[in-house]
């Protein structure tokens, strides 16, 4: 299908289009060994989004974590690795900040108290605490004070502090706290301006054909939702993550893991979603082969190592280009 095609169908989701959106990636703080990126590393890592990335001249990559981890005895620490090699390739960073916790929240943020300083003024793009925490059942009430203390902190270097959550979270009315700032019993404060809304055409088990209306729809319902609380332009709303897994994958449903599947979601959904004017996050810059099989709710496995644009030797796995709206 044509990307002009699914244009004119997209504009039933999303009402207006703005100038095109901005192409970044969810970058990884491991290498394939296990082992902790080091600014060289990650210098390494921006060379080829910045080569073959299909990034324009924005260039952005969003984080996780201030200290990954995953490996409690071989711990990454993030921030001060990958701030560096940004400032030095001319990157931007959404900075994360784990929160599903009060005393990971704590850690994380007295890190980066010691490492974010002005220097990274123009580095980082925003702060965002809790990486759908809502969908982990965190509750919106207690993240919302997180948010808060973490923009009151940094807030004269870094403009923007929000968070991250799945599309449904947004929809549904979850998130509701955090976009207003009100909460039961508390006096009101200012809501959040900052969202990143994740939406994903493959974990909702979609036929790849089905795919993307189904991505461009459930991006729709949040934003609407959203929207309709707080009123047009006053919230700064990107795509988060989305993306789908190629060969070794693990299937979901009607969803297929493939090579080709990838790329064919990147080139309709991802490059619609662009060119009706959201910033996306592709999910994400490389595999990982690190990383453990995971098991979901229904105690299904799940292979997460084959999601990355790229191959772990930063090879793309095809051309990150949007086609043409011909």
């Amino acid at each position: 299908m044509h990307l002009s095609t699914l244009l004119s169908l997209a504009l039933a989701i999303f009402p207006f289009v703005a100038a095109r959106g901005n192409l970044g990636y969810a970058l990884g703080a491991r290498k394939s060994d296990k082992n902790c990126k080091t600014t060289t590393d990650y210098e390494a890592d921006f060379d080829a989004l910045n080569k073959e990335g299909g990034m324009g001249e924005t260039k952005r990559v969003r984080t996780y974590a201030i200290v990954d981890d995953h490996y409690p005895d071989n711990q990454c620490q993030v921030a001060s690795a990958i701030l560096p090699a940004a400032k030095a390739k001319g990157f931007q960073v959404i900075l994360g900040l784990s929160a599903d916790t009060q005393t990971k929240y704590e850690s994380e943020y007295e890190t980066l108290s010691s490492v974010l300083t002005s220097e990274y003024a123009s580095t980082v793009y925003a702060l965002t605490v809790g990486s759908e925490s809502l969908y982990r059942e965190v509750d919106a009430c207690e993240l919302l004070p997180r948010i808060h203390e973490v923009r009151n902190k940094f807030g004269n270097i870094v403009k923007r502090v929000g968070t991250v959550d799945s599309w449904n979270k947004f929809q549904d009315g979850t998130a509701d706290p955090i976009i207003t700032g009100i909460c039961e019993n508390k006096d009101p404060v200012p809501g959040v301006t900052f969202l990143l809304v994740n939406a994903f055409g493959y974990w909702q088990g979609q036929n790849i054909n089905n795919a993307t209306a189904t991505y461009l729809d459930d991006l729709q319902q949040a934003i609407g939702h959203i929207q309709d609380l707080v009123g047009l332009n006053t919230v700064e709303i990107m795509n988060g993550e989305t993306g789908w897994p190629g060969d070794g994958g693990t299937p979901y449903l009607a969803a297929e893991p493939s090579n080709e599947n990838e790329e064919t979601f990147f080139k309709t959904g991802v490059c619609t979603a662009l060119a009706l004017g959201l910033d996306v996050f592709y999910f994400e810059a490389f595999d990982e082969a690190w990383k453990p099989v995971s098991k979901s709710d229904t105690g299904v496995e799940n292979d997460e190592t084959h999601w990355g644009a790229f191959y772990d030797n930063r090879t793309p796995k095809f051309s990150l280009d949007c086609p043409t709206s011909g």
